[in-house]
């Protein structure tokens, strides 16, 4: 049985410094849910005060409805994979799958069977005898898995486990951790830095920053709708730009910038008001020789041409020699423009969303 992990204004101190700053969040039973940011902004210490290698300074824990504050680690439902996974190389595979069972005293056929079983839902059948040196890495995150599942836990806790592999295969075990959470059910708590691992694994994600919690939501929602500007730079690519909410009436925002006066459409709280910048994803623009009603357009001029594989970045300079970046499909519809062509960027307005700035802590509080 899977358990929900609830974190209610959870903080945490080291001397003067605070690594989280009042985190609530609720996690489903069963959920796939990914702690992203960059390095330093907490997403550790929240898996470690799950597993309770970290005490909270203030707010509560609950694993499965049970406050967790007095419980010490060894006795929580929870089990910690860590990035160099710890797996013992004079034991073979099965040995190490079924560790924690012979701790807690299981014979050693049925420790055997629970291994190979473990073996069969993570693809790795007959492999028992195999030593440790003997697999590949992929392979060995496998074995660091079903290590974790022989205890039965209520809560997978995964602290950036795939970031020593190569490309190709973080792309494999992507696929394979979240099968095999989808197999098991149990709720799985990942930390990470790659958006692109939380964005394709990932029931919900929390995206945090200098130890606060930035945004919760969907993968989708994280991308399409940021809730600020933090949250829109850190998961994918921006042109951003620097002005003014100048109406937020009725008939429509206006955001005056240096590089002209664009219809937009405004993200979470903002009003003119607000202190805020206008963001703009490279692959919402376009590049056309005249600009249709109803779009914003910057008048460019192509300074390079990147190709990337199954896109092709177009970088441009405006009038100011201010870099902008395009992003176009590798499909062949459209014709690529020279260096030097001069064109039309142009975006819709319900792709140009202005933003505040990050969530930050309040006065009185490091991070």
């Amino acid at each position: 049985m899977s358990g929900g992990v609830d974190l209610n204004g959870v903080s945490a101190d080291f001397g003067p410094f605070r690594a989280v700053d009042k985190a609530t969040v609720a996690i489903k039973p069963g959920e796939f849910f990914s702690f992203l940011g960059p390095s330093g902004c907490g997403k550790t210490t929240i898996l470690r005060m799950i597993s309770g290698f970290v005490t909270p300074s203030e707010g509560t824990i609950h694993i499965g409805g049970e406050d967790v504050r007095d419980i010490r680690p060894n006795k929580r439902p929870t089990v910690l994979i860590f990035q160099n996974l710890a797996l013992f190389p004079l034991m073979p595979v099965w040995e190490n799958i079924a560790f924690g069972l012979e701790v807690r005293g299981v014979a050693k056929p049925a420790r055997r069977a629970r291994a190979e079983e473990l073996l069969r839902l993570v693809d790795l059948p007959g492999a028992g005898d195999k030593s440790i040196s003997q697999l590949s890495g992929g392979q060995k995150q496998r074995v660091a898995i079903a290590r974790a599942l022989a205890v039965e836990p209520k809560v997978m806790l995964l602290d950036e486990p795939l970031s020593a592999l190569d490309l190709k295969l973080r792309q494999h075990m992507r696929a394979e951790l979240r099968a095999i959470q989808k197999r098991t059910n149990v709720t799985f708590i990942y930390i990470t830095h790659d958006q692109g691992e939380a964005l394709a694994m990932s029931d919900r994600v929390a995206v945090m920053s200098h130890g606060r919690l930035q945004q919760v939501a969907t993968p989708q929602e994280i991308y399409n709708r940021p809730a600020n500007g933090f949250v829109a730079s850190f998961v994918g690519e921006n042109n951003v730009f620097e002005g003014r909410v100048e109406s937020d009436a009725a008939s429509g925002p206006v955001f005056r910038s240096g590089s002209g006066i664009f219809r937009v459409s405004l993200g979470p709280g903002v009003s003119s008001a607000t202190p805020a910048k206008l963001y703009v994803r490279p692959e919402q623009t376009r590049l056309v020789d005249v600009a249709p009603p109803g779009l914003n357009s910057i008048p460019v001029t192509v300074a390079d041409v990147a190709f990337e594989g199954n896109f092709i970045n177009i970088q441009v300079q405006n009038g100011d020699g201010r870099p902008l970046v395009v992003e176009a499909r590798n499909d062949g519809a459209g014709k690529v423009p020279p260096p030097g062509s001069a064109m039309k960027l142009v975006f819709d307005p319900a792709h140009a969303i202005v933003l505040a700035d990050e969530k930050v802590p309040e006065a009185g509080a490091s991070a």
